[in-house]
This record gives structure tokens, C-alpha cells and sequence, in this order.
């Protein structure tokens, strides 16, 4: 049975800093792309970071860059979101997504994608 966890979500200061992990289990996490989503209320959910299957390329969305981290740990099928000088504005209910696409002989592409079920991040004073 494919799991993503989420954890590490909470209450935390403007300026502060917060860590998330995403606990997968029931596939093959070092062949996925992971990535992070967040939702805020009331707004549709938008890609915060992306990490490659090695995590040797990373992509961020311009609104988090300097200031959130995307790292994995294959060995333990974990991928991290470290979040620092965290803003009001990076509340949301954050998503971890697992992401595989390939491609038959005929160039048909082929989606596998999984989500967990998401961790509240409130960032207030």
C-alpha cells in the first residue's frame, strides 16, 4: 500500500523556521521525482520544490527561493522541505508528492504520481 506522511507542520513565528518531512512507503522512492505543493485558503495549490530522483537538481518556486530547501534521504525513503525566515504569507496546508512519468516504445507517457495528505503550516505572531 502506497503512504506519504507528512509531519513537522505547526504554529511558528514570522522569521522562524520549520522543517517538514515526507515518509513514503509502498514503492520505490529513489526512482520518483518528489516535490512539494502547498494550498493556502481560499487559493488553488501551487509547486514550492521539486528534487530529482539523486537530488542532485532542485527547483524552487521564485516566492520560496533563498529561503526553503528541498533535500532527500533515500536510504531512509524520506524527503525534507527545510522552510527558514518563514513569512505570513507561506501559510498553507503543505502537500508531499511522489512523481514518476515514463515513456512506452511508442511514446506514450505513462503517470505515476502519489500525495500525502497534507501538514498545516501557520505562520503567525
Amino acid at each position: 500500500q502506497v503512504q506519504l506522511v507528512e509531519s513537522g507542520g505547526g504554529l511558528v513565528q514570522p522569521g522562524g523556521s520549520l522543517r517538514l518531512s515526507c515518509a513514503a512507503s509502498g514503492f520505490t522512492f529513489s526512482i520518483y521525482d518528489m516535490l512539494w505543493y502547498r494550498q493556502a485558503p481560499g487559493k488553488e495549490r501551487e509547486l514550492v520544490a521539486r528534487i530529482s530522483t539523486s537530488g542532485s537538481n532542485t527547483n524552487y518556486a521564485d516566492s520560496v527561493k533563498g529561503r526553503f530547501t528541498i533535500s532527500r534521504d533515500n536510504a531512509k525513503n524520506t524527503v525534507y522541505l527545510q522552510m527558514n525566515n518563514v513569512k505570513s504569507e507561506d501559510t498553507a496546508v503543505y502537500y508531499c508528492n511522489a512523481l514518476r512519468i515514463t515513456y512506452t516504445a511508442w511514446g506514450r507517457a505513462e503517470k505515476y504520481d502519489y500525495w500525502g495528505q497534507g501538514t498545516q503550516v501557520t505562520v503567525s505572531s
